[in-house]
């Protein structure tokens, strides 16, 4: 007797497997669980303006590359100038340029972004250690009492940074800090006192995303590096973390604008709360990675996705019929035929489905009956079924046009070879075992199509089915364990009543 341990290894594997890939599809690609999700997005507008003096101007933006952000969609609108765009690894800008500018020049920016979930930045490069900011000699002796006193009562390079601002913003500060203030703004102080402990840190640029706001600017912030993350500072407001509605848009370090060739540059910021599809930003953000749509359906033209929307669907009819054939006991016409007459009915609709399929059984037999008195070859009435039944699809389809019947136009859709082979089944059960068992094949054939039908029509299934196809291979492990069962079916219990009652 072999062992079925390697047969339990294989079910557990195929679902493990499966059931791990579509969550990790879910988690990594962010592709929702259930159809109809909404995530908010942002479209930011950047209007640049500047003065053109009638020589070459050359305009450098740096552009958003925040973790906490996905970039969907940018472009920019700039009528006669060149533009670029530079990818870099530390920083992202938009380059325009043109051979003469006069008068007042605007630039437009347009980003639509995402919120990513991500609310620490990670770094697996630890940054050097910045180069000591030499203070002016009158600012000198002050910096050197207001570190020494701060460091003091600091145990690591953060809780330093954090006492360090509590002394900035401080309601009643010392006479050294109020010096130092006279001079550098709050974020340069504390940057300034950070680089001469030799603490990883620099100045970045966030914007303040609110609704329908417009002319905003850029606000300045302070990251600094501890245990392999940057840590957000809030000179202004005297707060450390990041809040929910901040855009960082500029962490490397350089300048926001750069205007070569203009005077009076500035740029300002537009926003806009908008709600879009789960599965349709999660489809862009793949395709803004070729590696993530290596095993995604959606890399295909639209008709082969639409073709795979529907045969994805089979394995659900398949695990119903496994279930209600072999746990439950259901008796039905042929093994697999309710799948496809299930599919049929996602393209009629079921009731519309269900009276077609009984119109055409029903003809097909009578038809069926006159054949075999002809005592014709099985290829023969086949045939001859066959042909029949196109012609009772061609008549029906016919007679509903002409009453209006705009649902009866379906019925086309109908597997014709599989109805022929229904009809010439149920005609030789009919002989065989008389109207009876055709009535119970023909009527579980019904139930099993019907609650297949329900199943696949399901907008959740379709959409599990064909955005998560791990899932496959959970349905694979549950048909291969099921094959296994060999107990009573639950429809045969019934005979042992009479057992029950007398016990």
């Amino acid at each position: 007797m072999h062992s079925r341990k390697p047969f339990y290894i294989l079910v557990a594997l195929l679902f493990i497997v499966g059931l791990s890939a579509s969550i990790y599809r879910g988690v990594k690609h962010q592709v929702p669980f259930l159809p109809g999700e909404q995530v908010q997005s942002w479209a930011v507008d950047a209007k640049i303006s500047f003065d053109g003096t009638g020589d070459a101007a050359e305009v450098s933006f740096s552009l958003p590359q925040d973790p906490a952000y996905e970039v969907l969609v940018e472009n920019a609108s700039s009528p006669g100038f060149g533009l670029s765009l530079s990818d870099d690894k530390d920083a992202r800008r938009a380059n325009w340029s043109i051979r003469e500018a006069y008068g007042s020049q605007d630039l437009y920016y347009k980003v639509t972004l995402v919120p990513t979930g991500v609310t620490q930045i990670h770094s697996d490069d630890i940054p050097s250690q910045p180069e000591p900011y030499l203070w002016p000699a009158t600012e000198k002796t002050a910096a050197e009492q207001v570190i020494n006193e701060t460091w003091a009562r600091s145990a690591s390079n953060l809780s330093f940074a954090q006492q360090l601002m509590n002394a900035i913003t401080a309601t009643k500060r010392s006479q050294n800090m109020e010096l130092l203030l006279s001079s550098q703004t709050a974020t340069q102080v504390f940057l300034h006192m950070l680089q001469t402990k030799g603490i990883p840190a620099r100045e970045v640029s966030g914007l303040y995303l609110e609704d329908q706001r417009r002319r905003q600017s850029l606000s300045p912030f302070v990251e600094v590096f501890h245990n392999g993350e940057w840590v957000l500072f809030d000179l202004v407001k005297g707060k450390q973390g990041r809040p929910e509605n901040l855009l960082l848009w500029e962490r490397s370090g350089h300048s926001v604008l750069d205007v070569m060739g203009g005077v009076n540059s500035q740029v300002h910021f537009s926003m806009l709360q908008d709600t879009r599809s789960a599965l349709a930003t999660s489809i862009d953000m793949m395709m803004m990675n070729n590696n993530a749509l290596d095993f995604s359906l959606y890399q295909l033209p639209l008709e082969e996705q639409s073709l795979f929307k529907g045969i994805l669907l089979i394995p659900i009819g398949v695990l119903m019929v496994v279930f209600l054939r072999v746990i439950i006991g259901v008796k039905t016409s042929g093994t697999f035929m309710p799948v496809l007459i299930a599919l049929a009915f996602i393209q009629t609709s079921l009731v519309t489905g269900l009276v077609g399929f009984l119109l055409i059984v029903a003809c097909g037999l009578m038809i069926r009956s006159y054949l075999s008195q002809l005592n014709l070859l099985l290829i023969s009435r086949i045939s001859a079924v066959i042909i029949v039944v196109i012609g009772i699809i061609g008549v029906f389809t016919l007679l509903s046009y002409k009453f209006g019947l705009s649902e009866g136009l379906t019925i086309t859709f109908f597997p014709m070879i599989i109805l022929a082979w229904t009809i010439e089944r149920m005609s030789i059960l009919w002989e065989e075992e008389g109207p009876k068992e055709v009535i119970v094949q023909g009527g579980g054939s019904l139930m099993v199509a019907t609650l297949a039908y329900l199943a696949m029509s399901a907008s959740w299934v379709q959409h599990w089915v064909f955005n998560f196809l791990g899932i496959h291979l959970v349905i694979l492990a549950l048909v291969l364990l099921m094959g296994q069962y060999t107990g009573y079916r639950l429809l045969e219990l019934k005979r042992f009543k009479p057992l029950a009652g007398d016990a």
